[in-house]
């Protein structure tokens, strides 16, 4: 029998060394495959961190341009309500003359609307009552003409209306500060801001 166990020990042997060589192999292949794998993780690793960054700058410029342009936007509103604040100004000390400066002005207002000297001048409740007769007086004595006062009062802050026939001239306040409005707003901006 011990030539029977010796066979069984050599085939055992063999055995242990071809699944010792097999496992080695295995283990080499794994090895193998497992560095291939980490290259690429480590490659795919890379490419998502720079991917990430790249997308957290891109989102971060574009986060500071939208602030940049919100930031823009306020300062230009502000500035807009600082050039109408002026102009609101400019309206109040206009209406707020005093009456021989304010009389002096509506008759300049109304030598202007009616260079003929025909028609009818249009006032608000309050400037009719205080300065109608002696608007139409002083106009006419400038202009030799025949202005009349309106029986009825516009709705309007200040200034005047001639109206003559069909035709009616606008010389408000609020539309003549609106038209000096878009010729001098660029002007107050840079008084105002430089």
């Amino acid at each position: 029998m011990r030539g029977t166990e010796k066979i069984i020990a050599h085939i055992q042997a063999d055995a242990k060394a071809k699944a010792d060589e097999i496992l080695a192999q295995a283990e080499r292949q794994c090895s193998t495959i497992r560095e291939e794998y980490e290259t690429k993780a480590g490659e795919t690793y890379g490419e998502k961190i720079r991917s990430g960054v790249k997308a957290c700058e891109d989102l971060a410029e574009s986060k500071s341009r939208i602030a940049k342009m919100e930031s823009k936007k306020s300062i230009l509103a502000l500035k807009q309500e600082l050039v109408s604040s002026a102009f609101a100004k400019a309206r109040e000390k206009l209406l707020a003359l005093p009456a021989e400066q304010y009389l002096a002005f509506l008759a300049d207002l109304a030598v202007k609307a009616a260079p003929d000297g025909k028609g009818e001048i249009v006032l608000n409740a309050a400037d009719r009552e205080a300065y109608g007769a002696a608007l139409v007086k002083a106009a006419n004595a400038r202009i030799n003409g025949q202005l009349t006062l309106s029986k009825e009062s516009g709705d309007f802050a200040g200034g005047l209306i001639v109206k003559n026939g069909d035709v009616a001239v606008n010389n408000t306040v609020e539309l003549l500060i609106d038209m000096c409005r878009g010729d001098i707003a660029a002007d107050v901006a840079k008084v105002l801001f430089g």
